[in-house]
Formats: C-alpha cells, sequence, structure tokens
C-alpha cells in the first residue's frame, strides 16, 4: 500500500497526552502522532480523557468505562481485582473489540503497558505494531508469547539495551529510537556554569535526589522540573533537599522546560532503573546543554565525549566529576549530538518503514 495510512495510535488509559507532559512516553505519542499528521497520514490518538497533542489529530477518549458497574456477585468473587484495574481492563476490551469488527484503520500502532492490545491484534483487520517503551513486564511478556510467531505484531523498542532486555525471552523485536522535533528545543548558545537542571518525573526509579546531592557536591546550584509523581518520596527525599542552592520549578511544558534548560550548563541524568532511552538527555543535548548521566541502560548510546560524561551508577562522587567535566564542553557539539540521534525525521522515517512491514505480512 502506498500514500496516506489511516494509522490508530493507542496510548495509556491513566492519564492524558497533553502539556505539560507527564512523561517521556507521552511526549513521544504526542510528538509522533503531530509528525504524522504532518506526512499526511490520518491519524487517530486513543487516549485518557483530556489528551490533545494539537489540530489535525482527533482524540477518542480512552478512559474508564463511565457505566461499568458490577453485579454484587462478581464483586464479591475471589478473582475480583481492584476498581482501577477492572476499570482499565475494559476500556481496552471495549476498545479493542469495536476495532476487530470494523475496518477503520490501516495500522493500530501500540504504545500502552497493557497487555490486551497484543493478545487481540490478530483479531483487529490492520497491520499491527507494539512499541516496548520499558523493560520486559510479565503482563506484556505473556501476551507476546502467547501469540504464535505468524500471528505476533511488529515489535518495536527505542533503544538496543532495551532490545538486549527483551530478546531473552523474544526474538525479532526490532528497533526505532525516539526522535523530537528539534525546532521545539531551541540552541542557547549562553547558559550559566553555576547552575544544572534536573528534568522528568520525580519517583524513585528516577533518582533526582542522587542530582541534587551530586550538583551540590560539584558547587553547583540546582534546578529540578517535573510531575512529582510519587507524593510520599517528593516529601521524603525532595522537600527536605530544597533551599537556596536547590530549586524545584514545579511541572512544565516543554517550552517552559526548554527555556530553563538552555539557561545551564549542565544537565543531570539519574536512573536507578535500566532506562529504555532517556528523552530528557536528548532534550537536554538539543538546547546545547551537556549532560552528565548515570551509566544505565541507553544512556551511553545517546552521549559521546562531545556531548557528555558518564558515571558509575549511584554514586554521587563520580556524577559530581562527571558534572565538572560536561559543563566545559561545546553547547554546539551538544545540540549537534541530538541532530545526529534524535531528529523527529529519522524517528518517522523508521516508523514508516515498519508500518509498511507489518502492512506486508497481511497480503
Amino acid at each position: 500500500m502506498t500514500g496516506p495510512l489511516r494509522i490508530g495510535l493507542l496510548a495509556t488509559a491513566r492519564y492524558p497526552i497533553c502539556e505539560p507532559f507527564n512523561g517521556g512516553l507521552a511526549s513521544h505519542v504526542a510528538t509522533l502522532a503531530r509528525g504524522l499528521a504532518r506526512r499526511g497520514h490520518a491519524v487517530t490518538l486513543f487516549a485518557a480523557e483530556g489528551s490533545d497533542v494539537g489540530p489535525g489529530v482527533p482524540v477518542q477518549s480512552l478512559g474508564p468505562a463511565s457505566g461499568l458497574a458490577f453485579s454484587e456477585a462478581a464483586k464479591r468473587d475471589i478473582s475480583m481485582l481492584a476498581g482501577p484495574f477492572m476499570q482499565e481492563h475494559h476500556a481496552y476490551l471495549s476498545l479493542l473489540t469495536d476495532l476487530a469488527s470494523a475496518d477503520s484503520f490501516d495500522i493500530i500502532h501500540n504504545h500502552s503497558f497493557h497487555y490486551l492490545p497484543i493478545t487481540m491484534a490478530p483479531a483487529i483487520r490492520a497491520g499491527h505494531v507494539t512499541t516496548f517503551h520499558a523493560p520486559p513486564t510479565p503482563w506484556q511478556e505473556s501476551a507476546a508469547l502467547c501469540l504464535p510467531p505468524h500471528e505476533r505484531p511488529e515489535f518495536l523498542t527505542v533503544s538496543g539495551s532495551n532490545q538486549r532486555a527483551w530478546s531473552a525471552s523474544l526474538s525479532g523485536v526490532g528497533v526505532v529510537p525516539n526522535g523530537i522535533d528539534l525546532s521545539d528545543w531551541p540552541l542557547s548558545s549562553t547558559a550559566s556554569c553555576e547552575h544544572a537542571v534536573w528534568t522528568g518525573r520525580l519517583v524513585p526509579e528516577k533518582g533526582p535526589h542522587y542530582a541534587i546531592d551530586a550538583a551540590r557536591r560539584a558547587g553547583f546550584k540546582v534546578v529540578l522540573a517535573g510531575p512529582a509523581s510519587d507524593p510520599d518520596y517528593f516529601e521524603a527525599e525532595i522537600r527536605p533537599r530544597l533551599g537556596v542552592h536547590v530549586e524545584f520549578a514545579g511541572h512544565l511544558t516543554q517550552r517552559e522546560l526548554g527555556g530553563l534548560i538552555g539557561e545551564c550548563g549542565v544537565a543531570l541524568s539519574t536512573p536507578r532503573w535500566e532506562e529504555p532511552f532517556g528523552l530528557t538527555t536528548v532534550e537536554a543535548l538539543a538546547c546545547g546543554t551537556p549532560v552528565a548521566a548515570f551509566d544505565r541502560g541507553a544512556m551511553r548510546s545517546l552521549l559521546c565525549d562531545r556531548s557528555g560524561r558518564i558515571a558509575a551508577p549511584d554514586c554521587i562522587d563520580s556524577l559530581a566529576a562527571a558534572a565538572l567535566e560536561a559543563v566545559g564542553l561545546s553547547r554546539e557539539d551538544a545540540r549537534a549530538r541530538a541532530e545526529q540521534i534524535a531528529s523527529v525525521d529519522g524517528m518517522l522515517d523508521g516508523i514508516e518503514a515498519v508500518y509498511h512491514r507489518a502492512l506486508g505480512r497481511l497480503d
């Protein structure tokens, strides 16, 4: 099939895809939707109520079913799971059942962490692609392995490191790295070498308290920005560290983030898990801000000697030393690295190639 495609992007039912974004997955899906629409495809986004990625991309709500009410007998049954789980399960089941009975799309591209879009892929008359945005989970792994190879979707992930994690159980997972719209992240030629920045979800696995401690050890003032997605963690580890030299800027839009990052001499990335990609790292590079990062997941594939420094995982001294080296690197070289590894056009080219491969399997 040549020409524009009818594409359904399946996102999460847990939070809306809109600014300020909840995290890298939401930002990526929005960028992909807008990019595909610019290329002339008819894109529909299935996402939680309140989602909005701009004109040209209609949104169909994928939220908890408002009319879902279980009988008292079902509620008492030993197999009954927590309400939010059942609401999410029903939302995906309802949508996928509708898609299976229609002929509305050429491609369904799943970005959710739910098992049903994988399990039900053979029932939908469209090419099916699933992108794994995290290391293997038991639910997704089970869904993928229960299908015979010829009925499996095209499986993708976002980095070589995450591909290796999935290869222990699943062969044939391709890689299309995330891309960003570089025009949304302008290069800043001047920045304060006294300031470090950390952006992302403030949760334990992202390790922002390590960024604070390393920045202070290196003598930097540090600004953090992002959603406080784990309030207990924020109150225990972040708020007590705030002060004259440590600021929390809140949950910012991309325009606001770009301005903040561009003002800082170095960005810190502190994953405490095997980071599948690291979108905040390439966003910092695009703004010209070199990065000091823990050596986990995809970090080594994003940084080079001219754009950042790698630190030993969970080591404050190592990260502080890496930040002091990174702050002296060329901002133009940092921007060039982002252009090399994370352009939106490169991502779209890769995704479109996978779509056509998926369609070819239907013939």
